[in-house]
């Protein structure tokens, strides 16, 4: 399901997601919004259970997820 919603936006904002998809880099300007608003949620996600993680006492296994986790960063994108 999905809901519509009205979001207003600066013009130049609307000119350059107008450009993205003309180039046909994106199929809709809705898509661009969704996939930048879904980006920002992972990324508030991200910080929130960084700073969960962060609380713990020190652990060794904590530690060694850390360490992996650092090497094997995902891609927020």
């Amino acid at each position: 399901m999905s809901i519509q919603i009205a979001v207003r936006l600066p013009d130049q904002i609307v000119e350059e997601l107008d450009a993205l998809v003309a180039s046909g880099q994106a199929p809709s300007r809705a898509s661009v919004v969704e996939a930048a608003l879904r980006r920002e949620l992972r990324q508030h996600l991200y910080a929130r259970e960084a700073e969960l993680l962060a609380s713990l006492p020190p652990d060794d296994d904590f530690d060694a997820m850390h360490d992996w986790v650092a090497r094997n960063r995902p891609a927020i994108d």
